[in-house]
């Protein structure tokens, strides 16, 4: 019996513990993709080259192409092997799986085995910032 009565007050604890801190999955998945959003548009600033026909910033909240690739409008001021050309689309979903793209984010290393292409940063972010990211990406629409 007193097995009994401890259980049924433990499971109260629980539920009043709930109560108190509403936080939902729903709640966690929503301030990852918030995080994610102040990184890629804030910090990363990722839309500089992943946008089509940005040059240097402009145009940049023009969000018909956000995120979506194309030609790098960046050029070096000097010579760089391997520079790219072109940027993948990362809006909605990023090359390579899951995985691969926060392994790229958090180690620099791509899902080929190799650094980036020029003038793709090696940014070594955390795991939380790298999935938040990832997050965001996923979260675009059309």
């Amino acid at each position: 019996m007193k097995t009994l009565a401890r259980t049924s007050i433990a499971l109260f604890a629980l539920f009043a513990l709930a109560q108190t801190h509403p936080a939902s999955a729903q709640d966690n998945a929503k301030a990852s993709v918030d995080r994610g959003k102040y990184i890629v548009e804030h910090v990363a600033k990722c839309g500089r080259c992943h946008t089509p026909g940005n040059t240097a910033g402009e145009d940049e909240h023009d969000r018909r192409n956000w995120l979506m690739g194309g030609p790098l409008q960046i050029q070096p001021t000097y010579p760089v092997t391997n520079w790219a050309l072109v940027t993948p689309r990362i809006a909605r979903r990023p090359p390579g799986s899951d995985s691969e793209f926060v392994r790229l984010l958090t180690t620099g290393i791509s899902r080929t085995g190799e650094p980036p292409r020029p003038p793709m940063p090696n940014f070594g972010m955390t795991r939380v910032d790298a999935e938040s990211v990832l997050a965001y990406l996923k979260s675009l629409t059309p």
